[in-house]
Parts: C-alpha cells; structure tokens; sequence
C-alpha cells in the first residue's frame, strides 16, 4: 500500500510539472514578445496575432485532444503535448535566433514564428486533459475535486513563474551566434524535451485498460488567465443536461464573462509595449520591468481568489460587481501612468479587480443551473475564458498603436456599462 502511495505521489508531482511547464513555458514567452518584436523592427499588431491565433488553435483543438484522450491513453496525449511544446519553441527560438542575427529579415523571422506557434496552439492543448483524466483515474471520488484543484493551481503559478524567471533565461553568444531574447524559448524547449522523457519513462502505456475518469479541456495558459475552477467542474461532474450559451439561466453570466475575459487580455497583451514606451527604454533592459509588472498583476490576482474571496464570503453577484469597479479603477491608472511602480501598482489594482470578477462569473454560472447541467455549463465557462484570448489581444494592441491610453480607457468602458448590465441582469440564483 505505501508502494503503490508513492508511485501515486510521484505521478502527481508529474502531472503538476507537465502543467506548469506548459504554463510558465507560454507566459515567458510573451513577458518577452514585445521587446523582441520591437528589436526585429516587427509592428506591435503581429506580435499580438502571434498569440491570438495560437489561442485560437488552442480553444479549438483542446475539445478534440480531451475526446481522444478516452479512446488512445493517457500518456500518448500527454506525450503529444509536451512534444508540441518542446518542438514550437525549438522552432520559435530558431526563428528569432535568425532574424536577431540577420540571417533572415525580421519580418520573415516573425511569420516563421508565428508557424512556430501554431504547433504550440494545435498541439499543446493535449496534455492538459489527459493530465486530468490521468490524476483523476488515480484518486478516490472524496480527493478527486481536490487533487484536481491543486493541479489546475499549476496554471495559475506558471503565469508568475514564466515572467519572473524569463529575464534570468537571457543568453549571450555561442561563438559567433547571438542568442540574447531567444534564451527564454531554447531554455523552456530543453526542460519541455526533459519532461517529455521523464514522463515516457515513468508512465505506463494505458491504451489497453484505462479508466473511466474523464478530463476536460482547459483555457489557453495565458498573462491574466489564472484559473477559476471550471476546467474541474467539467472534469468531475457529469454532463446529463446539456444547455446552450444563450440558455435564459446562464446568458447574462455568459455576456459577462466575455466582456469582462476581454477587457483583460486587451489590457494584459499591450502591458510590455506600455513599459517600453512610457519608461523609454531599449527593448531588451524592458524585461525585468515588464516581468515587476506582470508579477505583480498575477499575485494580485492569485491573492484574491486563493485569500480573499475565502475570507468575504461575497455572492457571486457581489464578486462581479466589486471586482469590474477595482478592475476599471485599475486599468484607467495603467493607461495614464507614467512610471515603473505606477504601472505595476495600477495594473495589480486591475487585477485585483479580474481576480474577483473571474471566480464570480464561474460560480454565478454554476448556481444558475441544476446538478445535472453542471459538467455542461463548465465547460461553457472555460471555452468563454479561452475564447477571450483569440481576440482580445490583437484589440487591445491594434487600439495601442492608436493611442497608447486607448485600449485601457476602452476597456475601463466596457467595464463601466457591464457594470450597469450585471446590476440589472445578473441574478444570485435562477
């Protein structure tokens, strides 16, 4: 029995590494994205399509990845989207490699890298459900919801981890080749390819006699997309009632959860070219700035929901209403200041605020139906998460180079009149 604990418990510590890898992997890479656009001479609205567009493979390739997971194992799926990690940013470091030396012009670098990431964003969303389906298989029905929790906290420590660590993971030279903002993508490839083995090695090939539990798609890992318990709703409960986003029970919820998921990656997506451009620095000494910022912005938020909320005991109803208040203070303050600890005080207020209005929206939506249409309402929930990412950033960027306040005074509107809207609309219980 203890034996078979500890094989149990090293599995698990896996599985946690293999989300937070893919986590941590994905927000380093865009903490850096706007100083390495900005050195290639690339606009602000392709580095912003770069991660649009691999969200948007992302949310559509993940229900595909969790239904195949059931039918071809566990670890193949696992194995698939670890691989499609390592081998995207083996490739996305290569590309920038080329473009930073000049082998390829910079433009050209970019449009290789945006292929680079569509295998990221095809890919990578097969590990996530056959994690879940994996842990779940392993854990009694009492541990199951926890066990699933603590895994899905991977994601949200991976948006700090990645841009905290990103600007350590800068390289010089080797011999006569320039590495330099490509570190961060050749160093996450080599410690996806270590994962990738371990995780051959240490996991049985389960095509022939799995298990009946289930896993479910997950958000795009993205800077402000912390978790909020959905993606293990829809992995633990079942899904005999199926219901429809503009259901009557769950419409307003749904309306708000994509303005609110929009207003914070327009916000997020435009942060490290408002750090360059308002402390006027070279695009490389950016990094450790950007990552002060985005720290912050995702401590605020992981404070909240894991601190916080627990402690107010707040109604759903009530969590989005505060939270779009602190979250439209915050993003006006992020758009006008002018200094470090101005945008990184500002921009953690806005999160504050997106911390409590995320965890609302996913419990207001779950009290709107019955037992029965938990699994299904869910996964509505995750794919509005992830579906605000495939725009939202290209938004937000695009309205940047209008005007660097814009797209932060434009969402700090959004949020003002669904405010107005969820006062009026959102209900405490159907």
């Amino acid at each position: 029995m203890t034996r078979t604990a500890s094989v149990m418990d090293r599995r698990f510590a896996l599985m946690f590494l293999v989300m937070l890898t893919i986590a941590a992997g994905n927000t380093a890479l865009q903490s850096i994205l706007p100083a390495l656009g900005r050195s290639l001479g690339v606009a602000d609205r392709a580095v912003a399509a770069a991660f649009s567009l691999s969200a948007l493979l992302w949310v559509l390739a993940a229900p595909f990845w969790a239904n195949r997971s059931d039918r071809h194992g566990r670890r193949t799926m696992i194995l698939l989207g670890v691989g499609g990690f390592a081998v995207s940013l083996s490739l996305c470091g290569l590309f920038l490699a080329a473009g930073i030396n000049g082998w390829i012009g910079g433009t050209t670098a970019f449009l290789l890298f945006i292929g680079g990431r569509l295998i990221y964003g095809t890919f990578g969303s097969a590990a996530p459900p056959a994690v879940q389906a994996l842990v779940a298989g392993e854990t009694t029905r009492e541990d199951r919801t926890k066990a699933l929790t603590l895994l899905a906290s991977a994601f949200g420590l991976g948006t700090i981890l990645g841009p905290a660590i990103a600007p350590y993971l800068l390289l010089g030279s080797v011999g006569r080749i320039e590495i330099g903002l490509a570190g961060p993508a050749f160093v996450f490839a080599v410690f996806g390819v270590a994962v990738w083995i371990t995780v051959r090695t240490m996991l049985p090939d389960d095509r022939l006699g799995g298990t009946r539990a289930h896993g479910a798609s997950s958000a795009y890992p993205s800077i402000g997309g912390a978790p909020t318990g959905a993606t293990v709703t829809a992995a633990t409960e079942p899904h005999v009632e199926h219901i429809g986003y503009l259901d009557a029970r769950v419409r307003g919820w749904m309306i708000a959860g994509l303005v609110m998921g929009h207003a914070q990656a327009m916000t997020s997506q435009a942060i490290g070219f408002l750090v360059i451009d308002r402390l006027a620095i070279p695009p490389a000494q950016a990094l450790e700035p950007t990552g002060i910022v985005l720290m912050m912005g995702a401590g605020a938020a992981l404070l909240v929901q894991w601190g916080v909320i627990p402690l107010l005991g707040l109604s759903p109803r009530r969590l989005v209403l505060v939270g779009l208040v602190l979250a439209a203070a915050g993003v006006v303050l992020t758009g006008i200041a002018t200094s470090l600890y101005g945008i990184a005080t500002a921009y953690a207020l806005a999160n504050l605020g997106f911390g409590f209005t995320r965890p609302g929206f996913t419990a207001g939506s779950s009290l709107a139906v019955g037992p029965a249409a938990q699994g299904s309402v869910a996964g509505k929930v995750t794919s509005v998460n992830g579906a605000s990412f495939v725009l939202g950033p290209s938004i937000g960027v695009g309205l940047y180079e209008i005007a660097r306040p814009l797209p932060y005074l434009a969402a700090a509107a959004a949020l003002l009149l669904l405010f107005g809207y969820a006062w009026a609309t959102l209900k405490e219980r159907a």
